[in-house]
């Protein structure tokens, strides 16, 4: 049977009567407009071990290279040491005037992300696709969420006994931020900044970032 054949059949015997598709659930421009680096969370939300083990679920289904699988995920919540993590990570490097994050507005949640060998080429695009994927199910469940290099991690991984060596944090909660995407050009600063309570986070034009 020729490919296709049942699909064009479909058509040709429903023509303008064919159903329409309803989406469900949120468009991938959606997340990714959505998913916004937050240093700033609401302390009222507590974020639980499942919540947690739902984000680290994508890594179930998400590409690997050489189809390695080196990650390993160490998963700590407000009840799990989450005041442990804070004084060894650094926030809003580009903004250190205001030592983000503010008083009243940590994370409670982290996500430490190990690797079972060597950082290597293969396991730095698995973390970027694992971090990615992580963040936009994040923002799927209603929440918000920050990717962390900048922590100590010899005192990371002494303070929580970690078998593997720590390569990034997720810090995970209820953002409590007014985040925008301003367009600017290829060649204009792109540090992020505040205005009036507003966090600006400035992103290239399409057209400059296509070169032909």
């Amino acid at each position: 049977m020729a490919d296709n054949y049942l699909e064009k059949r479909y058509e040709e015997t429903l023509g303008s009567n064919k159903p329409k598709i309803k989406r469900i659930g949120h468009t991938v421009d959606e997340l990714l407009t959505k998913n916004r680096s937050t240093r700033g969370y609401n302390k009222n939300y507590v974020v639980s071990r499942a919540e947690l083990e739902r984000i680290v679920g994508v890594c179930t289904r998400i590409p690997s290279g050489c189809n390695q699988q080196t990650l390993r995920f160490f998963l700590v919540t407000k009840d799990t040491g989450a005041d442990r993590v804070l004084p060894l990570v650094k926030m809003g490097a580009a903004l250190p005037e205001l030592h983000l994050p503010f008083p009243g507005t940590e994370p409670e949640a982290f996500i430490i992300c190990c690797s079972v060998a060597a950082e290597s080429k293969l396991v730095d695009i698995d973390l970027g696709i694992a971090l990615q994927s992580m963040a936009l199910k994040t923002v799927e469940m209603g929440l918000n969420c920050l990717m962390i290099g900048a922590f100590n991690r010899e005192k990371l991984r002494d303070e929580f006994d970690l078998p593997y060596e720590p390569l990034m944090l997720l810090a995970v909660g209820k953002g409590a931020e007014h985040i925008e995407l301003v367009p600017t050009d290829a060649d204009a600063p792109r540090a992020y900044y505040r205005r009036d309570g507003i966090h600006y986070v400035p992103k290239v034009r399409l057209a400059e970032l296509i070169i032909n």
